[in-house]
């Protein structure tokens, strides 16, 4: 069995302060070297107009490249280098769907669950989603993507601002746990259909809304390196553990304590 995590690889601009390095990003790809050290049996899709992107992952054998006419852009900015919480962006906003037609004849055999990581709303067409809810394993979803629209535009980048997509509930419904962050949960509001619904606040910790509401405590970390991913490298985690059956609360302490560990690495954990 095998778990298929789906998303755009990125060409990524992190800028800390007066600080600027150039990298591979992507949820995708942070999360590849979570599953990679915590869930060996997983399968990257990702979609780019660059194959040799995948060089970067752990392990270039668990990915499949789906390739298009461009490839993802992002501009991390951190102002602020005593306050990663804080951070802008900007995009290119590729408009690269990964289709049906894509997946078809790539996808295993036999398969545990879907994680999806959609960048922006034309990832994931709804064609698209109805097919791997097909499957009717567990899917996962980071719902960031979906709010996000492009803003005022500066040399083909757009920053980015998030707004409620009119479309969610559709994509959502019967979705087992959707992933975003307080700011974005207070877009989105409440009346969703699915499990679980895991909230992450930077470093005053996370929560996690089910049955009940779990609340978990962020580890800390007192030498703070880079911060883009972290939200990433902890939806791997909690899934790398939530998946074999391990409780909300386990799984959301193992996400917070890799996810403090990622915080002290300069890229992915």
């Amino acid at each position: 069995m095998t778990l298929v995590v789906i998303g755009p690889v990125t060409k990524d601009l992190v800028i800390i302060g007066e600080q600027k390095y150039q990298k591979v990003g992507g949820a995708t790809y942070y999360q590849s070297f979570v599953f990679e050290k915590f869930y060996k049996d997983y399968l990257a899709i990702v979609n780019c107009s660059d194959s040799e992107l995948v060089n970067d992952f752990p392990n270039s054998d668990k990915v499949k490249v789906v390739l298009k006419d461009d490839t993802h852009y992002f501009e991390n900015r951190y102002p602020f280098e005593d306050n990663r919480d804080i951070r802008k962006q900007s995009s290119n906003f590729a408009d690269i769907p990964i289709l049906k037609s894509d997946l078809e004849n790539i996808l295993p055999d036999e398969i545990d669950g879907f994680v999806l990581n959609p960048l922006n709303r034309y990832d994931f067409p709804f064609e698209t989603i109805d097919y791997l809810k097909s499957f009717d394993v567990p899917i996962f979803i980071s719902i960031q993507g979906f709010l996000r629209v492009p803003d005022v535009e500066v040399n083909g980048m757009h920053e980015l601002k998030l707004t409620y997509f009119d479309k969610l509930s559709q994509i959502l419904e019967g979705v087992n746990s959707i992933f975003l962050d307080e700011f974005e949960k207070s877009i989105i509001g409440d009346g969703f259909d699915v499990d679980e619904m895991v909230i992450t606040n930077g470093s005053h910790g996370s929560r996690i809304v089910s049955d009940g509401e779990v609340k978990i405590d962020a580890v800390k970390c007192d030498d703070v390196v880079d911060t883009t991913g972290c939200g990433d490298t902890y939806m791997a985690a909690y899934i790398s553990k939530r998946i074999i059956d391990t409780s909300i609360e386990k799984s959301g302490r193992f996400a917070s304590k890799v996810a403090a560990e990622k915080l002290k690495c300069l890229g992915h954990y």
